[in-house]
C-alpha cells in the first residue's frame, strides 16, 4: 500500500516470526556491536558500562519512581522544582513488575525491559515498513533504526524503545483494520511518554477518514463502524488518565501536568527557543559549525517528511511521524535531547530503507555495515560523555 488511504479490513496474515527473522537477527546483530564497543570504551575510561545504561539520567527518575511511587522532587537553586510526577508510568510499572517476580533489581529490571521492547519494536517497525513496501524495505527500516547515531538509548533503561514498538504495532493495528487492538496499544503509548500524543492522533486521522471514505462509497464494507469508534474513544485513555490524576495530585486541576513540565523549564513554544538556541550559535566561529549543522540537520529532517508525502505513505503514518517531530523540534528546552526525541519517528526512515531496498543485497549491505560501525562508536563515546540528557 502506497497511497494515502487505510484499509478497512482486516488482515488475516499476520507479520510471521519467519518473515522478521532476518531484521530482527540484524538488529541483534547491530544492538550487539554497540554495546561491545561502549563495554571497551567504557574500559579503556575506568567507567562501568552498566552503570551508563541503567543509572543515568532519565533512568535514575524511573527506577525512583519503581521503586518509591511518586512524590520525589529535587528543588535546584534557582528555584524550579524538578518532579519525578513528568514520568509516565508504565515503564516504572514494568521494573516493579519484573522486580517482583526475578531476582534483578529495579535498574536491571529496567534493562531487561529495554531490551523485550527493543526487538518488538524492530518487529513492529518492520511489519509496518512490510506491509507498506515489502520485505525488503523492512529490513532495511529496522537495521536504519538500529544504527542511528543515537540508537544505544534503544539499550538503556529508557521509555523510547517501550514506546516506539506499542506505537509501531498500533499503527500496524490501525494499516491491517485491527481498530480495537489500535486503540489499545495507542493508549498504552500515551501511559509511556507525553507524545503518546502522536498515536492517538494517527488512530483518530485514520478513523475519521475511514467514516468520511464511507459516506462518500457507502457501498464499501470494512470493519464495523462501532469498533473504530470505540477505538478512537481508548486511544486517548492512557494519556488522559494520567494527566488528570496529576492535575488531581498537585492540587492544580487538568493543567496541573503542565506546571510539573515547567518546573523542568520544559514546553512547548512552537519553536521559538530552539531557533534563539541556533541563533546563539553564530556568535563565534567554532560554535557556528554547531549551528550550522543543526540547521542542515532540521533541513533533512523537513526533506524528509516532504519525501514521505510525495512517497504517498498511508495518512497514519504521516500524522504519526509529523507530530512526534513537531513536537520534537518545538520543545522550549533540553535542546541537546532531540535526536533522543526523534528516535520514535520510524516512518521517516522508510524513503531511504526503500532506496536501499532497491540496492543489490552486497551494496545495501556495505552501507549498513559502515553505518552500524560509526553509530557504536559514536554511542560509546556519546554515552560515555554528557549524553543522553
Amino acid at each position: 500500500m502506497t497511497d494515502l488511504e487505510t484499509p478497512v479490513a482486516p488482515s488475516r496474515a499476520g507479520p510471521a516470526w519467519h518473515r522478521a527473522a532476518p531484521a530482527l537477527l540484524g538488529y541483534a546483530a547491530v544492538r550487539a556491536l554497540g554495546l561491545l564497543t561502549l563495554a571497551v570504551w567504557s574500559a579503556a575510561r575506568d567507567k562501568s558500562p552498566h552503570q551508563l545504561l541503567s543509572a543515568r539520567w532519565d533512568s535514575l527518575w524511573y527506577t525512583r519512581v519503581a521503586e518509591l511511587g511518586y512524590g520525589y522532587e529535587v528543588r535546584l537553586p534557582n528555584g524550579d522544582v524538578h518532579s519525578n510526577l513528568a514520568f509516565f508510568p508504565l515503564l516504572p510499572w514494568l521494573e516493579r513488575a519484573f522486580a517482583a517476580v526475578t531476582p534483578l533489581s529495579h535498574a536491571d529490571a529496567g534493562l531487561l525491559v529495554s531490551a523485550l521492547a527493543s526487538l518488538a519494536a524492530a518487529w513492529g517497525i518492520f511489519a509496518v515498513a512490510d506491509h507498506v513496501y515489502g520485505s525488503r524495505a523492512g529490513i532495511c527500516a529496522v537495521l536504519l533504526w538500529a544504527v542511528l547515531p543515537v540508537g544505544i538509548v534503544q539499550s538503556m533503561a529508557y521509555s523510547e524503545s517501550l514506546f516506539t514498538a506499542l506505537a509501531a504495532w498500533s499503527l500496524y493495528a490501525v494499516l491491517t483494520g485491527r481498530w480495537l487492538t489500535a486503540g489499545l496499544l495507542a493508549s498504552l503509548a500515551g501511559l509511556t511518554r507525553p507524545v503518546g500524543a502522536a498515536v492517538v492522533a494517527a488512530v483518530w486521522v485514520a478513523a475519521i477518514a475511514s467514516f468520511v471514505r464511507e459516506r462518500s462509497v457507502p457501498a464499501r464494507t470494512g470493519a464495523p463502524s462501532w469498533r473504530r469508534a470505540l477505538a478512537m474513544l481508548i486511544a486517548p485513555l492512557g494519556a488522559a488518565g494520567y494527566v488528570l490524576w496529576v492535575g488531581r495530585r498537585t492540587g492544580k486541576g487538568p493543567l496541573g501536568y503542565l506546571d510539573v513540565q515547567a518546573g523542568w523549564r520544559n514546553g512547548f513554544d512552537g519553536g521559538y527557543a530552539f531557533a534563539r538556541f541556533v541563533g546563539d550559535k553564530f556568535t563565534s566561529f567554532p560554535s557556528a559549525l554547531a549551528g550550522l549543522a543543526l540547521i542542515i540537520g532540521v533541513g533533512l529532517l523537513v526533506w524528509l517528511c516532504v519525501i514521505c508525502v510525495r512517497q504517498r505513505q498511508p495518512l497514519p503514518l504521516l500524522v504519526y511521524a509529523g507530530v512526534v517531530t513537531l513536537l520534537a523540534l518545538c520543545a522550549s528546552s533540553y535542546f541537546g535531547s532531540k535526536p533522543r526525541l526523534l528516535l520514535p519517528a520510524f516512518p521517516l526512515l522508510l524513503p531511504p530503507a526503500l532506496a536501499l531496498a532497491r540496492l543489490r543485497t552486497s551494496r545495501s549491505a556495505w552501507v549498513l555495515g559502515g553505518v552500524a560501525v560509526v553509530s557504536a562508536v559514536y554511542g560509546a563515546f556519546w554515552l560515555n560523555g554528557s549524553g543522553p540528557p
